[in-house]
């Protein structure tokens, strides 16, 4: 025991080297400049924050999903901003910010993702901004649990450990695709009353239509219903609660296993060998 006590380290509760890491991907540096000014001059400081950015001025080095993974795993802050860089911290500063961090604590410790705007459900948007133009659009019922989440700013919690999707790439959808990941991992998130200035009203151009198709078709596969066994049971997993019963009754789960003895052996799950396609 002494010799694992050498060489063994005990995991215990993180402890982030800074309160916030505030993370950007940066194609104009003048418009990025101005939004860290902004940051600095309302009480997110340099001792107590941490500011990343990856450099997209030149060539895109990284598209979003990509890129807000590389901040996601290397930010070193208990709370980690991922703005736009077109946005100005205006009327809230960092104390308002972490009243509103602390009332989401308070009372849901499972949060895991807060944002400015985004959609509620199927019916409700939720949006507390001022637009570039000046129009500032003010929530009055906040804070909201969300479904999405605008990607012009969104807080995310660093213990909770959330990535972006490897399957998907680009510009658009982001918020949403961090949303859904923190509802699998059993996270909320909400729209809390920060507002900032957001120059761009955004851009729905042909690359995000490209992206939706995309999103839709990933988690229709994400979420399909399935067979699972593990090395002691065997169970069926659906989200409408009727299939769910019927296919994890006993007689429907034999004739099931003998499809697949006959019909999916287990040579078809075998990892292929990619190295003689490469040699020749």
């Amino acid at each position: 025991m002494s010799l694992a006590l050498n060489i063994a380290r005990s995991v215990t509760v993180p402890i982030y080297e800074y309160e916030y890491s505030i993370c950007t991907l940066v194609t104009r540096k003048a418009e990025y400049n101005e939004m860290l000014s902004s940051f600095l001059q309302k009480g997110f400081d340099e001792q107590s924050c941490e500011y990343l950015f990856i450099d997209n001025s030149e060539k895109c080095t990284f598209e979003a999903f990509s890129g807000l993974n590389h901040f996601l795993q290397q930010a070193k802050g208990k709370y980690i901003i991922l703005c736009h860089q077109d946005i100005i911290i205006h009327d809230h500063d960092r104390k308002h910010l972490d009243a509103k961090i602390a009332e989401i604590e308070r009372n849901d410790p499972n949060w895991a993702l807060l944002a400015n705007a985004g959609g509620i459900n199927f019916k409700w948007i939720a949006t507390n901004l001022t637009q570039g133009s000046g129009n500032r659009i003010k929530e009055k019922r906040l804070p909201l649990l969300t479904k999405t989440v605008d990607e012009n700013l969104m807080i995310v919690k660093n213990s909770a450990n959330l990535a972006l999707s490897h399957n998907l790439s680009g510009f658009h959808l982001y918020g949403t695709d961090l949303c859904l990941v923190a509802d699998v991992l059993g996270f909320n998130a909400y729209i809390i009353d920060f507002n900032i200035i957001h120059k761009s009203d955004g851009n729905a151009d042909h690359s995000f239509y490209k992206l939706r198709k995309e999103f839709i078709h990933k988690y229709e596969y994400a979420f399909r219903s399935r067979f699972l066994t593990t090395t002691i049971t065997r169970f069926y997993l659906s989200g409408n609660w009727f299939t769910a019963r019927f296919y994890n009754l006993q007689p429907v789960k034999f004739f099931v296993r003998q499809y697949y003895k006959v019909f999916l052996h287990k040579k078809k799950y075998l990892l292929k060998d990619n190295t003689t396609n490469q040699a020749n």
